[in-house]
């Protein structure tokens, strides 16, 4: 009976959830995941839910790149 418990406590903490997939493609783009989270995402994720975060992280990625440079640019302007 034991088991059975912290064997459900063990598939509700391995569940991939939104917040899990988001944190599991920011951790791709950065190069830092782990090999825990990586065999829970290939065994318990799907497919479209990785693409579409990745995605959408990649994006967020641009426009933070793209902001940066357009506020560097701006500040960087020689004053009259």
């Amino acid at each position: 009976m034991h088991d059975d418990r912290s064997e459900q406590q063990q598939a509700q903490q391995d569940e991939v959830n939104h917040w899990s997939v988001f944190k599991s493609a920011l951790a791709g783009l950065l190069g830092v995941q782990n090999r825990k989270n990586l065999e829970r995402d290939f065994q318990s994720g799907k497919f479209w839910h990785f693409f579409v975060a990745g995605g959408v992280v990649t994006i967020l990625f641009i426009l933070v790149v793209w902001f940066a440079v357009k506020l560097l640019l701006y500040t960087s302007q020689a004053q009259p």
